[in-house]
């Protein structure tokens, strides 16, 4: 996940100065999503390797265009990220349904989903595979009323009848991870490897183990 996103970072950059138009670099924050100090250490970047370069504008702004170099990069990105992004669907569908078989040997068949993002989606198709059954997907961000059929619930007290959760956020597992620990047993809360949640054996969230130290 951590180099899909890079990629992706690094390639929505180049997409953005790409037309040579004036912009600011909190223009681009806003345009791509990333703190302005990060996008001043990319362009730096970006114009030390030979992609992007920069003409001076009025009112301290800069028109930043793609090199023959950054057209270059930017193709081969756009390839990486692709193959990056099948391979962590792979990856995701795979964890997804070993952690559906183990539920269900557990006994654990009615399962909740928390998170409507990208994940939800790949976990959906991976229990399409298996014989638990989703019942529902939770997530109080979003304005989604269904997704690939399933309620979206905006909160946990909106379920009904479900053996465990299954985490599905990507933007922050540990915290969710956490919140739901907090208030259900340890063996009701699922999530696959590839979010690395920290779990204590005994099950106590992260924040509970870092104050007893």
């Amino acid at each position: 996940m951590e180099a899909n996103s890079k990629i992706k970072t690094d390639l929505e950059l180049l997409t953005a100065v790409e037309r040579g138009e004036v912009v600011t670099q909190m223009s681009l924050s806003k345009r791509i999503g990333v703190a302005v100090g990060l996008i001043n250490a990319l362009l730096k970047r970006a114009t030390r390797k030979g992609y992007v370069k920069a003409r001076t504008a009025p009112a301290k702004r800069y028109a930043y265009y793609l090199t023959s170099q950054g057209f270059a990069e930017k193709s081969r990105l756009v390839a990486e990220y692709l193959e990056v992004s099948l391979d962590f669907f792979r990856s995701a569908r795979r964890e997804y349904g070993e952690l559906f078989e183990r539920a269900e040997s557990c006994g654990l068949k009615r399962l909740a989903l928390v998170g409507s993002g990208e994940l939800a989606e790949i976990a959906i198709m991976a229990a399409a595979e298996t014989k638990v059954v989703l019942v529902a997907v939770v997530d109080d961000q979003t304005t989604r009323g269904q997704l690939f059929g399933l309620q979206v619930c905006r909160s946990l007290g909106d379920l009904h009848r479900f053996d465990a959760l299954v985490i599905t956020d990507s933007e922050m597992p540990q915290a969710t991870f956490d919140h739901l620990i907090s208030k259900f047993a340890a063996n009701r809360v699922l999530a696959p490897a590839l979010l690395r949640i920290l779990r204590d054996p005994d099950g106590a969230p992260a924040h509970a183990r870092k104050v007893a130290r």
